[in-house]
């Protein structure tokens, strides 16, 4: 007899999708994640002067976006790389979103700063390397903030559902899933996208669940070939990183798209979403609206 699901996820029973919890939508803002419209999350790795994000944010808002992503607080492979500017990087990103409406989300690495950053942000992120920084998801939790709970880059299915599991434990049902690609055997690019893990989440567990095909892939040129295999796996959104000239980046500018990488990758996903809307029940039979250069809507499918 093949085991269920339940039974495989045991440790983790308030994550999984039932009778009583069959979906989660997570508000920010004016911006639902988990329901039926498709959310782009978008903005530089790190914020590095007012121009940089300013710009980024005005860009990523009329291409479509509806979520302003930067780091503040930067976990680095190396020390001796760019850190983040810290609490002046916060304010930063409170401009931001008054300037555009944007919702925030951003990092944070330490249960000693989780009350700073969820002063500016709307949305906690918890890193790859944080996933299993349980001291730091319990504070997260405690803030009230919803939080985006990144797999960790060797994790299990299993391993990021007990994390989540324990923000729920805490009082929080406010939590994003994220795959950002994990470290196989595969050296060709940055980590591995588990597509399948995507598919399987959607499946098992009521929260949302987003994909990075920017970390999934470390490469530009990947972003956007990523982002429609998410789409079409289900994925509830996307957090991309997008930079005014990715070459000079301070972080990560590998896997940066820059302004018109970004609009292209909005076009290229545009009849992926619309097909998932109309998968869902009382689905549309239209393209999805966005804001380009002016109010544009897409013709009818079929």
């Amino acid at each position: 007899m093949q085991e269920s699901w339940y039974e495989r996820f045991a440790e983790t029973p308030d994550v999984l999708k039932s009778a009583r919890h069959p979906r989660t939508v997570v508000a920010a803002l004016d911006v639902e994640i988990g329901g039926d419209e498709f959310v782009t999350m978008a903005g530089p790795c790190s914020v590095e002067t007012e121009f940089q994000l300013m710009a980024t944010a005005h860009h990523v808002r009329r291409a479509g976006a509806r979520i302003l992503r930067g780091g503040a607080f930067k976990p680095r492979s190396s020390p001796y790389g760019f850190q983040g500017l810290g609490a002046e990087g916060l304010k930063m990103l409170a401009q931001a979103r008054q300037e555009t409406g944007l919702a925030i989300v951003t990092e944070v690495m330490s249960e000693d700063d989780v009350a700073l950053v969820a002063e500016y942000a709307d949305i906690l992120q918890i890193g790859t390397r944080n996933m299993e920084n349980y001291a730091l998801l319990e504070a997260a939790a405690r803030s009230g903030r919803p939080v985006l709970l990144k797999r960790g880059m060797v994790a299990t299915v299993a391993e990021l559902l007990r994390s989540a599991q324990v923000i729920l434990d805490n009082g929080n049902p406010q939590v994003i899933l994220c795959e950002r690609g994990i470290r196989t055997f595969d050296t060709a690019l940055r980590n591995t996208f588990d597509v399948a893990a995507v598919a399987l989440l959607k499946l098992i567990s009521h929260l949302p669940v987003i994909a990075d095909p920017s970390h999934a892939s470390g490469n530009r040129e990947m972003v956007a070939a990523l982002a429609r295999i998410a789409v079409a796996a289900g994925a509830d959104g996307l957090l991309v990183e997008v930079h005014p000239h990715p070459d000079k980046a301070l972080s990560d500018g590998d896997q940066s798209l820059d302004f018109s990488g970004f609009d292209r990758m909005m076009d290229e996903i545009d009849p992926y979403v619309a097909l998932r809307r109309m998968a869902q029940p009382g689905g549309e039979t239209r393209l999805p609206y966005r804001e380009e250069t002016g109010a544009r809507v897409m013709e009818a499918v079929g």
